[in-house]
């Protein structure tokens, strides 16, 4: 997979980060239907991990099911 350019993508906060510059996950929709995770503390220097679109179609219906609640 080709790295994707991302210096056009709009980064969004997660809902579920808190409002104190800590754990703040930041997503992007990449054009080709896949994403882009990046951890906002970084500053933007740090690694982003890319999903292609059934990868990230796959971890969200993970999150949905309860596939990484903490039990």
């Amino acid at each position: 997979m080709n790295t994707p350019d991302l210096t056009h993508v709009t980064w969004r906060k997660s809902v579920r980060s808190d409002n104190n510059g800590g754990s703040c996950v930041e997503v992007a929709d990449l054009s080709d239907g896949g994403a882009a995770v990046r951890d906002s503390k970084d500053k933007g220097n740090g690694p982003i991990l890319i999903f292609t679109s059934s990868e990230w179609d796959s971890f969200l219906g993970g999150v949905k099911d309860g596939e990484f609640d903490r039990a």
